[in-house]
């Protein structure tokens, strides 16, 4: 197809279709990817970047859904269409990994292994000039939340001068991942053919990425959607060790409370109980995680958990936990879209087989790690003090549809509408 196209201020007389591999006569050079091989230069990189469509092996973009605005940016002519980024000194600033889960093409299908070192792990296919991309940042920090000086305060938490410092904030290490997702793995986690998946991708993303259903040989895709945060409290190094005691909180996004403290869930005040058991298990000599997925509105989005709230409140009887989930359903069609069939993907990236205090009463990511052959020897509840008035309702719905409620006995008397508090 020839057109006449202007990005970032420069002319191009043709769009280059990646739908059909390299143009004729264009000998393709985009490097091998073999999955869960257990040397990355047997694996080889990914590569998504469109400076040079024939290295493409991988379907989508890097950024997932800010590669949008990237365009944009091109399209304004803020951004040159071919620039490529300098790396000098972006290395990780903790050491994580090559763990024996990595050549294992089971049990990583949704990330990047090698995401955070491609420097080191694909050093050649740089210098032959491909553009190689990291999909995994790692960098140290420090966090302040007025719930950790709280449970300073109150004797629960002690300024150490390591974990936490003199001034009630807390070190971490944290790392940024992109989702990366090998589709022959992604459709056996899920039980379906591959083709199924594909196509389904294809014709509910609009039509978006074509080459989901005309590039059977492009086995890798990078989705636009959101990944995730992890923040490591203790030795990043211990973590996975097999030894250290673990502490552990998986958090799915929720902007109204865990930024704004909205009191219709318990998502801040569990999320903030999670860190303070990290905390508190890094200061014993363990270490801590929190797992933050950008799965906002149980991956249903905020436009559609806004619309629920609504329905929830107007319906007859007012809001109440029998109709918590019907609600959900009748707007979105299913009660939750988060699929924790993939989440413990990460687990296996930082070589964790067992944790210890797992901050969580969902039995979905309970069933999950169990099924990915995660042991969890702790499950730690939300205390009853932390849940707010206006997030009994979910917390009722939720213990009565099967989530973990050892410390939380209560009943739910659907006739008259109300909880009663054992």
């Amino acid at each position: 197809m020839s057109v006449n196209a202007n990005a970032g201020g420069r002319s191009r007389n043709h769009i280059v279709l990646t739908s059909h591999g390299a143009p004729t006569g264009v000998a393709g050079t985009a490097p091998t990817l073999n999955w869960g091989a257990p040397d990355p230069a047997l694996r080889g990189p990914v590569v998504a970047t469109l400076t040079d469509p024939t290295h493409r092996n991988a379907i989508g973009a890097h950024a997932g859904g800010y590669s949008v605005y990237r365009a944009l940016a091109i399209a304004a002519g803020a951004l040159p269409a071919d620039f490529k980024a300098d790396l000098t000194n972006t290395a990780p600033s903790d050491a994580i990994g090559p763990h024996p889960q990595w050549a294992d093409p089971a049990k990583i299908v949704s990330l990047d292994p090698y995401g955070h070192i491609t420097g080191e792990a694909f050093a050649e296919a740089l210098a032959a000039g491909l553009d190689v991309r990291p999909t995994i940042a790692v960098t140290r920090a420090h966090i302040d939340m007025p719930e950790i000086r709280e449970a300073i305060k109150a004797g629960r938490l002690k300024i150490d001068g390591d974990i936490i410092g003199p001034k009630g904030d807390v070190r971490v290490t944290k790392a940024a991942i992109e989702p990366v997702w090998y589709l022959p793995g992604i459709a056996e986690r899920f039980g379906v053919s591959e083709g199924a998946l594909r196509r389904a991708l294809f014709e509910h993303t609009g039509g978006m990425f074509p080459e989901l259903v005309t590039r059977g040989d492009l086995k890798v895709f990078l989705p636009p959607i959101g990944g995730m945060t992890l923040y490591m409290f203790g030795d990043p190094a211990k973590i996975g060790d097999g030894v250290t005691p673990l502490a552990c909180r998986v958090h799915d996004e929720c902007n109204g409370s865990d930024v704004f403290s909205s009191d219709i869930c318990t998502c801040r005040p569990y999320l903030a109980h999670g860190i303070e058991i990290c905390v508190e298990m890094a200061q014993k000599g363990g270490v801590g995680l929190v797992i933050y997925n950008r799965k906002e509105g149980r991956a249903l989005g905020e436009v559609t958990k806004f619309l629920v709230y609504n329905a929830r409140k107007r319906q007859e009887g007012g809001d109440r936990p029998d109709a918590y989930f019907k609600r959900t359903e009748c707007v979105a069609g299913v009660q939750d879209m988060r699929f924790q069939e993939l989440m413990p993907d990460v687990f296996h990236w930082l070589g964790i087989s067992k944790i210890d205090r797992f901050a969580s009463m969902s039995d979905m990511k309970f069933n999950a790690l169990a099924r990915a052959g995660i042991e969890v020897v702790e499950r730690v509840p939300i205390p009853d003090e932390l849940i707010p008035p206006d997030a009994r309702v979910e917390m009722e719905a939720k213990v009565s549809a099967g989530y973990y409620g050892a410390g939380f006995q209560s009943q739910y008397d659907a006739t008259q509408g109300r909880a009663l508090e054992e």
